[in-house]
């Protein structure tokens, strides 16, 4: 296949950091911030996500950018055909995420929806758990947003890298900014928004435990999304090696921006109108509604916080499909527009059963687990930290310094090799632990 390249390294950069930046960033790290201790959490998932998170995708990336192939063909180029499997775990990982990630994103299309005709002025908590609850139950609605929130996905990619999935990320991830920066000033000029910043960013040791450390691990890898070879993706992309460090630290920094805009977002708000930040999954559809019921204009508020998280779950789901169209083109010889439609078709499959677990197909489990609950647990409980950990011990024990950058100073190689070497693995094999028991 021709070699199609960024237009530049903002480009990538936005991109990679578009793929960090989903839903997670949005509702699980204020919530997971509020029960651990706040500023104490902070700390801890900053110090993990500028370490560990930086060497894991540093190291994705330099995968494709030093063969110029996608995850499996990067692996079979680089480490050798034998290990070839490894890029078919991170395609299945891959497909698996974005098959119950669509239906969560349709999620957001939905309520953005019911958020411009006026149907989520309520500010009783129960209504809005009925409502929610009704919603995604229900056999026919999710089913649709799903469908069309793949659709969006689809009309972005098929695009091409510079005119659809580079110049997509160039508005979004600016849109997103905005929009953030336009709700944290509605929340801090709120009467008793204070409270919340302190609740935020005030560090409270006492309630940081073992479990809050290996919580903030956890949450600095998946936020990421590392652990499946998008970034390897991504990688292929680039002229060269040569910045990928500095590029990976820009990554990391917006993606921890998005998360602290996130909490100073959600938590003053919450404060002010006496609301319990520790609400959990919830928060954003079962909450933040009531919130602005109690706001002037809390209606149009409530359409940009739902646009909000549909910018950031289509600049996740953008990195996905990319991801396996990027396989398709490259191993099976397949046109772009011809994966684009097969793939889009093939998740819109997919995620219908999905959808149907939180409704008529949730009694059908398996090991105790419904459909999405169970895909959940197999990505980002095995799939993603054995490719993390199965990736570090390659680059730092098998490739070493032949797929570092020519312009790292010697001692940032030295660092980078040892993180791949001990810190990462050990890391990782922390939470594939955790997460196994």
């Amino acid at each position: 296949m021709s070699q199609v390249q960024w237009s530049s390294r903002l480009g990538h950069v936005l991109a990679a950091a578009g793929t960090a930046i989903g839903l997670g960033a949005i509702w699980k790290f204020p919530y997971v911030t509020a029960t651990n201790g706040g500023g104490a959490f902070l700390l801890v998932f900053l110090l993990f996500s500028f370490t560990l998170g930086v060497a894991v995708l540093v190291g994705e990336t330099l995968l494709g950018s030093r063969s110029q192939r996608g995850v499996l063909g990067a692996f079979k180029k680089l480490v050798g055909p034998n290990w070839r499997w490894m890029g078919y775990m991170g395609i299945l990982c891959g497909f698996f995420i974005y098959s119950f990630y669509s239906v969560v994103g349709g999620w957001t299309v939905g309520y953005a929806a019911l958020a411009v005709m006026g149907k989520l002025n309520l500010s009783e908590g129960p209504a809005l758990t009925a409502l929610f609850n009704g919603y995604v139950s229900d056999p026919w609605w999710p089913v649709l947003t799903h469908l069309v929130f793949a659709g969006l996905t689809w009309w972005f990619v098929q695009g091409g890298i510079q005119k659809g999935v580079e110049r997509a990320l160039r508005w979004m991830m600016p849109a997103l900014f905005v929009m953030m920066l336009l709700l944290v000033g509605v929340g801090l000029s709120m009467p008793g928004s204070m409270a919340g910043v302190r609740q935020l960013l005030l560090p409270d040791f006492s309630m940081l435990t073992g479990q809050s450390v290996l919580d903030a691990l956890g949450l600095a890898f998946f936020s990421l999304s590392i652990g499946l070879g998008v970034h390897t993706t991504y990688g292929a992309y680039l002229p060269s090696s040569d910045g990928v460090l500095k590029s990976g630290v820009w990554v990391v920094t917006l993606a921890s921006l998005i998360s602290v805009l996130a909490g100073l977002m959600i938590f003053p708000a919450l404060a002010s109108t006496g609301i319990d930040p520790t609400a959990g999954p919830g928060l954003t559809f079962m909450t933040m509604p009531a919130v602005f019921s109690h706001l002037p204009f809390g209606q149009g508020l409530g359409v940009v916080f739902f646009l909000l998280l549909l910018v950031a779950a289509l600049s996740s789901s953008i990195s996905m499909l990319e991801h396996l169209v990027r396989f398709t083109t490259e191993e099976w010889g397949w046109s772009r527009r011809g994966a684009c439609r097969v793939l889009t078709l093939l998740i819109m499959a997919s995620g219908i059963p999905v959808s149907l677990s939180f409704g008529p197909w949730s009694e059908l489990t398996l090991f105790g687990k419904t459909i999405f609950d169970l895909l959940d647990y197999l990505t980002s409980n095995l799939m993603m930290p054995l490719f993390g950990l199965v990736l570090t011990l390659l680059l730092g024990w098998r490739l070493e310094d032949s797929i570092l950058p020519t312009d790292l100073s010697p001692v940032l190689r030295v660092c980078l090799l040892w993180c791949w070497r001990l810190v990462a693995p050990l890391l990782i094999t922390g939470i594939l632990v955790r997460g196994i028991i």
